[in-house]
């Protein structure tokens, strides 16, 4: 399994106002590690919807609930997890006990309900969800080069 070159954490209250600086965070994340607008205003849908999943159905009638964020940052792609455990990640770990999402399994097992995980799945290249205890969504986004190299502006000079 490859390691992340950079992980990030981000620790917020469960409460709709933090949202938004997550979404800051993603921003400029993703364009560090060189996404498209389009890819980067992707993740942000994403990212809001798992967040605001959490913040919704995780910790009702609970007034100190916490939303964990991770990011890892790879060199191909960007992983980003949402947990309403409130801990801290231990990425191998969560990585060895989660499975991909499928379409046929009951959604009414999580609390996100069905339209957010469609769009998530939709927006981003894998779906990830583990809800033994509390939720934890993976979610992965792979940087797509353009393909194109430094010389392809050149005219060909053959005939």
């Amino acid at each position: 399994m490859q390691e992340p070159f950079d992980f990030i954490e981000i620790k917020i209250p469960a409460k709709p106002e933090y949202v938004g600086i997550v979404r800051l965070s993603i921003s400029g994340i993703a364009n560090r590690l060189g996404f498209s607008f389009e890819e980067i205003e992707d993740l942000k849908i994403a990212v809001s919807e798992a967040i605001t999943n959490t913040v919704q159905h995780a910790y009702q009638g609970v007034e100190d609930g916490e939303v964990t964020i991770g990011f890892g940052l790879y060199h191909d792609r960007l992983e980003i997890m949402v947990a309403d455990r409130g801990g801290s990640f231990d990425l191998s770990e969560i990585k060895q006990e989660i499975g991909p999402y499928r379409p046929e399994e009951s959604i009414e097992g999580l609390r996100e309900g069905g339209f957010g995980l469609f769009l998530i799945e939709e927006l981003m290249d894998k779906l990830e969800i583990n809800n033994d205890y509390g939720v934890i969504v993976i979610m992965t986004k792979h940087l797509h080069k353009n393909g194109v190299e430094s010389n392809d502006d050149e005219i060909s000079t053959t005939q």
